[in-house]
């Protein structure tokens, strides 16, 4: 008997104000019809998940199909700061009171080798996307103080992770901030959200991969050695594997209940802003909510935070302009100087997990389905880790590390 999911995501206003990324980066290339033979993988979602996912998996064989109900990059993707950074939302020091430090380690050296394969993978294949290595910049904060900063740093260090401890004074003279002690770490880089996507998808696409949309992906079913996509209009596709790559629209009945929603919000200033502080650190705070900034290629600060946990849009939206307002002025604080001009401003749904830890590995619902959910606050980085660990799941060399991040970890 076949079994079927019908609704298979959900759909949502992922977005809503003005972003700041070049909107001639926004041209898309004409959508491929559907497939009709039956594709060695199809992937549900054509934003920076599942760009860097086609990607790779099109180096292995040419018969990748990519299926989105927006054109691609256009959703999530587009109101990401992409501040790809290997250092996750909840610090080591805690993740090590859960998990034990040695396996504490292992998911955060496992990510940080993800984020430097990313980016040596755009760089040795000249892959588009405004790339820039930044140092990061974690400032004391709430959630972890001086002390416990400095814990954090020796534990990174310790795990041969490219971090070292600076005390507020060191910060101040070095970066032109406000004195706040911080770790300040290598290995991070930024990107155009939107122009990376779509030079991925570009990349894939010479391969042979298919790009569909608009389509609704509306259910799946079980079929012999594969699985049968149904699409809302009625047409129907044959994969061998199907990766859910549908971001923050989440696959019902896929993904389990502990990955959840929230809403957070950034602000841009106007080109030929920045520099106002040394080295175009990417900064961010150790404490809930966090402020993280960063600068782009224009000379725009682009600032984010002041997260909230809920996703309904409207609520989401009415709090854009009250806070963008409280981010200026976080900002003006950590800088000693302003006004802080906004020029766009805007707010995002995204994911969250219990560990700070995307859900990535196959499906216990249905034969031949993957998730590949970059829940936890490092969307980008989770995907370049995705990318690998699916790889190896499909192609018949399983990763160790796969277990870290399985999405049914938490019972």
């Amino acid at each position: 008997m076949k079994e079927s999911h019908p609704g298979l995501s959900e759909a949502r206003d992922l977005r809503a104000g003005t972003v700041p990324w070049r909107a001639e980066d926004w041209r898309q290339r004409p959508a491929d019809p559907l497939p009709r033979r039956r594709v060695d993988v199809a992937i549900l979602g054509a934003g920076i998940m599942g760009a860097i996912l086609a990607e790779r998996l099109s180096a292995r064989t040419a018969q990748v199909a990519l299926f989105d109900r927006r054109p691609p990059g256009c959703g999530s993707t587009a109101a990401s700061t992409a501040e790809i950074m290997w250092a996750m939302d909840v610090p080591m020091i805690h993740l090590a009171r859960t998990h034990g430090e040695a396996e504490a380690a292992r998911r955060w050296k496992r990510v940080f080798a993800a984020v430097r394969g990313l980016a040596d993978r755009l760089d040795g294949q000249g892959i588009e996307g405004d790339r820039a290595d930044r140092p990061t910049l974690y400032l004391a904060g709430s959630l972890l103080d001086e002390r416990a900063l400095s814990e954090e740093a020796v534990m990174h260090r310790r795990h041969g992770l490219p971090s070292r401890f600076h005390d507020g004074a060191a910060v101040a003279e070095r970066f032109g901030i406000s004195a706040r002690a911080a770790i300040l770490s290598e290995g991070g880089f930024e990107v155009d959200p939107v122009r990376l996507t779509h030079a991925l998808l570009d990349r894939a696409a010479s391969r042979g991969a298919t790009i569909s949309y608009p389509v609704d992906i509306a259910a799946l079913e079980p079929d012999g050695e594969g699985v049968l996509l149904a699409t809302a209009d009625g047409r129907t596709v044959h994969a061998r594997n199907v990766i859910l790559a549908t971001g923050y629209e989440r696959p019902r009945l896929f993904l389990p209940p502990a990955f959840g929603l929230m809403s957070t919000f950034v602000i841009a200033t106007p080109p030929v802003t920045a520099p106002l502080w040394r080295e175009n650190a990417m900064i961010w705070e150790a404490s809930d909510p966090y402020l993280y900034v960063r600068t782009n290629r224009e000379g725009r600060i682009i600032a984010g935070g002041e997260d909230v946990g809920q996703s309904d849009e409207k609520a989401r939206d009415a709090m854009i302009e009250a806070r963008a307002g409280t981010i200026a002025a976080k900002l003006e604080r950590l800088l000693g100087q302003g006004p802080i001009v906004i020029d766009r401003q805007w707010a995002a749904t995204f994911g969250t997990s219990p560990d700070g830890l995307p859900a990535i590995g196959r499906s216990s619902l249905m034969p031949h389905v993957w998730l590949a959910a970059g829940y936890g606050g490092n969307g980008i980085a989770f995907a370049a880790l995705a990318a690998e660990l699916l790889e190896g799941e499909l192609f018949g060399s399983s990763d160790p590390d796969a277990i870290c991040f399985d999405p049914y970890r938490f019972g």
